[in-house]
């Protein structure tokens, strides 16, 4: 990986940057109210970059924001500070968060991430959360999207071919792993974000919803990213897939959902529109057959 790439979490924390700076009291009185008084405010998509776990708990506490907290986990092929790879690192990273009041999580990379763990381990986890952001090059090596070189990797210069290999692959990643929530929905690549709504059409839109309606996959609303649209979100709720809450957003202002409770607004969502983690025996990989 290029040293001097972006990584991931740097390009959503410039996505996310307002004020990162600034003190948590001033955050906090910057956040607009919640939707309905009894619609629960999960966020689904905490890394403790920077942070720590007790000061997370202290700003989930401040929030009134129950925090799920990921880790990485997948193969060593995948560069970040950590990644969890085996039943021994995953099982650390559960314990750490035993009795404490988060749901335990992991954002997993590529499609050979559930290899590196027993189904007993991995249904341990409240959920398994993952995204479509690292894809097949032309080589059919994995390529981080949001590197500057990806473009060239992938073969990005028909777009529009592009765009359905990219959905393509969304199918495909809910088909074959076992998660819980599909994450950056509908995030797109630099050269083609500035086009979202023409990239975006309503028979792409339609795949992908198939797709998390069938496996029953939870579609994440990201605060960080503002995304997916309203015109993506309508079809989502409309067609009965499960939402969930994810701020993604590292550092003190780590479960700021003020996207999510203006979507949440917009769309009337209520309690059961949204995501529940499974009950033990019911996990994805307990229940589904891959």
């Amino acid at each position: 990986m290029d040293d001097q790439a972006p990584s991931r979490r740097d390009l959503l924390a410039a996505a996310a940057a307002v004020g990162a700076g600034a003190a948590l009291s001033s955050a906090l009185a910057a956040d607009p109210p919640g939707p309905a008084p009894d619609l629960p405010l999960v966020d689904y998509h905490v890394h403790l970059d920077n942070l720590g776990l007790e000061r997370a708990l202290e700003i989930s506490r401040q929030r009134g924001v129950k925090f799920g907290v990921v880790e990485h986990a997948g193969t060593k092929e995948n560069k970040y500070p950590i990644v969890l790879s085996n039943d021994e690192e995953l099982k650390r990273h559960i314990a750490m968060l035993d009795g404490k009041p988060v749901l335990k999580g992991v954002q997993t990379e590529w499609f050979d991430w559930a290899s590196c763990f027993s189904k007993e381990a991995i249904a341990q986890l409240d959920y398994v959360l993952t995204d479509a952001m690292t894809f097949p090059g032309k080589d059919g090596q994995r390529v981080k999207l949001w590197e500057r070189d990806a473009p060239d990797r992938v073969g990005m210069s028909d777009r529009e071919a592009f765009m359905d290999r990219y959905v393509d692959w969304y199918v495909e990643i809910m088909a074959k792993q076992p998660i819980d929530i599909m994450a950056n929905a509908s995030w797109l690549p630099a050269p083609l974000a500035r086009d979202w709504d023409a990239f975006w059409t309503p028979a792409r839109m339609g795949k992908v919803i198939d797709a998390a309606l069938k496996y029953g996959v939870a579609i994440e609303i990201s605060s960080s990213l503002k995304l997916p649209k309203l015109s993506f979100l309508k079809p989502i709720k409309e067609a009965g897939v499960k939402l969930s809450f994810g701020s993604n957003i590292r550092g003190e202002r780590v479960g700021t959902l003020d996207y999510c409770v203006e979507m949440a607004k917009a769309l009337g969502l209520k309690r059961e529109h949204l995501f529940t983690p499974a009950p033990p025996g019911r996990k994805p990989v307990q229940a589904r057959k891959l």
